[in-house]
């Protein structure tokens, strides 16, 4: 699935609020901030999962998972695995 980090750089790439992404998933506010207080992995019930994932990929949103290649053109963001030999 999806971490915190991940919905809250998608709302910022789309310059959108909780508010406002609760609205477009169909979910309420409390959830959506519920969701990216989590730890690890995004914790929910699937279908709400399902339905903020959909909403934000509706946007144009993709998210790459660990160690897979981007399907998409154009920019992108991603983290890079640090080492300890970097400062």
């Amino acid at each position: 699935m999806i971490t915190p980090q991940q919905m809250r750089a998608a709302r910022a790439l789309l310059g959108i609020d909780q508010k406002e992404l609760a609205a477009l998933a169909g979910v309420s506010l409390p959830t959506i901030q519920r969701m990216e207080a989590s730890d690890g992995q995004v914790r929910g019930i699937v279908e709400t999962l399902v339905k903020v994932i959909s909403a934000l990929e509706g946007r144009g949103v993709e998210f790459i998972g660990d160690n897979v290649p981007s399907q998409g053109r154009g920019r992108g963001v991603r983290l890079r695995e640090t080492s300890s030999a970097q400062p």
